[in-house]
């Protein structure tokens, strides 16, 4: 079974042009400022390509796929 794969959003690149939630509409949706926000969780396989796209999208390079668990869900 392949890691999960979760997608990072560096809030600090984010200038909030909304191409990736354009792309991934399942798995991005802008907050108030027009950044997006993740869902919970690591990234259904049925939707690795939508987020790739939206990664890809990104002209401040503000979103990174990693199978790293992202700090607000690490396990202490």
């Amino acid at each position: 079974m392949p890691e999960p794969v979760h997608l990072i959003v560096d809030r600090t690149a984010c200038a909030g042009h909304g191409l990736c939630y354009a792309t991934a509409p399942d798995l991005l949706e802008p907050d108030d400022f027009g950044n997006p926000v993740v869902g919970a969780g690591p990234i259904p396989e049925s939707q690795l390509e939508f987020a790739r796209r939206a990664a890809a999208a990104c002209p401040e390079r503000a979103l990174t796929l990693t199978s790293a668990l992202p700090l607000s869900e690490e396990k202490i």
